[in-house]
């Protein structure tokens, strides 16, 4: 016949539970990972709103097109205008502040392709 050894019930136990620990800890890091796409998507949706409502409050001296690029400036009485001309194309002339590289999308929001740095 042949010898049944009893386990060591502790050694059972903190196997087990460094297995969970593991399991758990590696679910909570992904979780976390999950957290922070959201929470970069949600200041991305937040920059692009606050970015078109310039937009639209701005002068538009033309007829946007969807797809097409355009910058975002603004005045130093604090108006905004859209432009056709980037900041490299303003040159020295340039006497207003660059806010934003933008680009209309088919259902007329707007997508923030730089921002400037504040």
């Amino acid at each position: 016949s042949q010898i049944v050894k009893p386990e060591d019930q502790g050694k059972i136990k903190g196997r087990a539970l460094a297995a969970m620990e593991q399991q758990t800890n590696r679910q909570m890091e992904q979780i976390q990972e999950q957290l922070e796409v959201l929470a970069r998507q949600a200041r991305h949706i937040k920059s692009r709103k606050e970015v078109s409502e310039k937009i639209y409050q701005a002068t538009i001296q033309f007829e946007p097109l969807i797809g097409h690029t355009y910058y975002l400036y603004q005045k130093e009485n604090d108006s905004h205008f859209l432009s056709l001309l980037s900041p490299q194309e303003w040159g020295r002339s340039l006497k207003h502040t660059f806010k934003a590289k933008v680009s209309l999308m088919a259902d007329h929001t707007w997508d923030v392709l730089e921002l400037a740095d504040s």
